[in-house]
Order: C-alpha cells, then structure tokens, then sequence
C-alpha cells in the first residue's frame, strides 16, 4: 500500500481546495448509504465520479458517465493499455478518451485519486481495509462492499454504485436488461440446467497435492447460479462466512464426486496433467472430460462478472460451459 502520508495528505488538502462546493438543495440529496465499512453521506448528486479496486468503473459507464479516473487493468489485458476490451469498447461508444488510471500494484494510489477531484468513489466491488477507507474517505464519500471483501455480486455492484451516482432506477433498468440477457442465452443451452460446478482457483502441473477452489461466497460461483447451475454440496459445505476460497487434501478428492463440472485458470499441459494424476483422475468430471479451462485473457477474466464483460463474453462463456455439461451426459 502507499502510505506515503505526508503526500497523501497534502494531495487530498489541495483536492478539497479545489473542488467545487457541492449543493446540498437536490432532490434526494443528502443521501446517505450504509456499508460494512460504515455510513457514506452524499450531499448532492456527483459530477466527478471516481473508481478503485476492480470494475466499479463499470457501472457509470454503463448509465453513460465517464469517469475522472479508474484501476488500471492487471488481470486480462492482452493490449496492455490498462483497459479490458469492454471497457474500451464503451468509451469508444461514449467518444471519450481513457481518463487517468490508478496504477493499484501496490494498494490504492491515494494521491492520483485525490488528484481527480472526485465527488464520489465508488468500490462496491473491493478488498477496501477500514483504513483505506478511512484515507479514501478524505478525499470524498466512498461507496464500500455490502457485506464482506471481494463478495459483492454485479447485481449488487450495480445497485450500491449506482446508488452512489444518484441512479438507482437507471441501476435496476440495467440489471433488468443484463438479466434478460442472460435468461435468453441460457435458455438455449438446455443442458446446463441442474449440472453442479466448482471453479478451482489454481493448480499446478508439478504439485497437485491440493484443490484449492472458490467457495459458494465468491462472485464466479454465484455467477453459475445465473447460468442455471448449481453448487455442489461439497462446495457448500466448505463455505465459512467471509470465506471467498477453500482447499482440501488431493487425497479427500472423493469429496467432489457431486461435481459435474469443473471450471479453472489452465491449458492442455495441465488438464494432461490432471488426467495424469492418479488422485485427480478419480472425479467423475475429469473422467468425463467436464473441464473448462480459461486463461488469463478477456474471457478468463470476464468468468468473474461485471457489469460490462457479462454482454461482451456471454455467449462464450455458455458455450464453454454447455460444452462441459454435454460431456458430463456422456455426449
């Protein structure tokens, strides 16, 4: 994390030097919106919209706003211009350019979020301590996670930051719409319908001793539930609140036999790899071949929804999915 304080401290003074008061005569205004990490009081509708942490961005760009500043892109970037495809393909649609991006390595950049000049920040969707909120907090109202770190599903991604913008009817309109969307596509595949899947985070071709998987908690496996599967019991049963990832011993592999379908971050070396193994081979999904294998590309990153990616690799996605659910029917 920067904790540069002196400069941190000096970037926010200038930040509230500069701003431009806020009206506090709105309709609606001032409101006030209660998270985990505490109470975020907005006096008026904001103009400068900023975004931390991963695809909070999303929302105003997809109500129309764009931002003053965002996360720069660190998973999923084939270009290496900071941006996800989807998220360039909006700014184009809204002919704007890329506004200044936060370089987040080493935790939030508080002195190029100050720099902005927000109104309002928005991370709905983050792993915000209470002391970056604290610090972020100086520089303007901050919209934090519901619940617990890195669970914010992109329904509620989408109502909490839109909430923030002062756009809670445009957010339900666009839930409504992504929604539908999905409904359509899914409706088509049939096959998906009461499969069970799990989504192991990593596994590694040399040492496949552990599973480490996402629990019930995290975003990708509550996305399953819209895609019209289901979480395995096993998975369900090693969900501990506020826990977004689980692992066991490859020798209790057995405790997966109740999983269809097996979604993770790999290539053709691993899935040899896995076959290969003599504990792993044992779940019904890899002797069925019910494996979809991602990368670290759009697609791969999109497995965890957003607001914008959910469109732009839908259809994709699915296939990839009914594909597995088919081999999983012995098709």
């Amino acid at each position: 994390m920067r904790l540069r304080i002196s400069a941190t401290l000096a970037a926010i003074s200038l930040a509230v030097v500069l701003a431009v008061p806020a009206r506090a005569d709105q309709p609606g205004y001032p409101m006030t919106i209660t998270h985990a990490l505490g109470t975020t009081t907005i006096p008026a509708k904001p103009v400068r919209v900023a975004a931390v942490s991963w695809a909070n961005q999303e929302v105003p760009l997809a109500l129309g706003i764009v931002p003053v500043g965002f996360a720069r892109a660190n998973f999923g970037d084939d270009d290496g211009d900071g941006l996800l495809p989807w998220v360039s393909q909006k700014l184009k649609e809204l002919g704007a350019e890329t506004p200044v991006l936060f370089d987040e390595g080493d935790g939030i950049d508080f002195e190029a979020v100050a720099a902005t000049q927000p109104d309002v920040i928005l991370a709905a969707y983050s792993g915000l301590t209470q002391a970056e909120y604290d610090t972020l907090s100086q520089i303007a109202p901050v919209i934090a996670y519901p619940d617990s770190a890195w669970a914010t599903d992109w329904r509620d991604t989408i109502r909490l930051n839109s909430a923030g913008l002062g756009m809670a009817a445009q957010g339900d309109a666009l839930i409504a719409s992504i929604d539908a969307q999905i409904a359509e596509t899914v409706a088509r595949h049939p096959e998906l319908h009461d499969k069970s899947a799990m989504f192991i985070t990593h596994l590694d071709t040399t040492d496949l001793s552990r599973v480490n998987f996402y629990t019930a908690n995290d975003t990708r496996v509550k996305f399953f539930a819209d895609l019209g599967l289901t979480a395995p019991k096993s998975v369900q049963e090693a969900t501990r609140p506020g826990q977004f990832s689980g692992g066991i011993s490859a020798e209790r592999i057995d405790a997966f036999d109740d999983v269809d379908i097996v979604v993770t971050y790999g290539g053709q070396p691993l899935w040899e790899a896995i076959k290969a193994d003599p504990l792993m081979a044992h779940m019904p999904a890899v002797q069925h071949g019910s494996l979809v294998m991602l990368g670290s590309d759009p697609l791969g990153t999109a497995a965890n929804p957003t607001p914008l990616s959910i469109p732009y690799v839908l259809e994709d996605y699915v296939d990839l999915l009914a594909g597995a659910a088919r081999k999983a029917d012995g098709q």
